[in-house]
């Protein structure tokens, strides 16, 4: 276990202990709900930014026969990839 010391005004203190928020499993509780939060954040924004991504056009049945016969060109003369 960790232990944390908080430094918060007098009154919010007074009124957070009074509302029964300064416990450790109420504190717990805020931090985890915090953390997934932060962790949806998180996710929607990588969604967003791989949706922004421009996909490339796909290859056409003769660009795939050409790559393919490169790549097997660059085999036979030895060069790796």
């Amino acid at each position: 276990m960790t232990t944390i010391q908080l430094t918060l005004p007098d009154q919010l203190a007074e009124e957070a202990r009074n509302a029964g928020l300064l416990t450790s499993a109420r504190l717990e509780q805020w931090l985890r709900e915090q953390l997934k939060n932060q962790h949806i954040d998180e996710l929607f924004s990588a969604m967003d930014r791989m949706g922004a991504v421009d996909e490339p056009s796909p290859l056409s049945p003769e660009e795939v026969a050409l790559e393919i016969a490169a790549l097997r060109a660059d085999k036979s003369k030895g060069i790796a990839h």
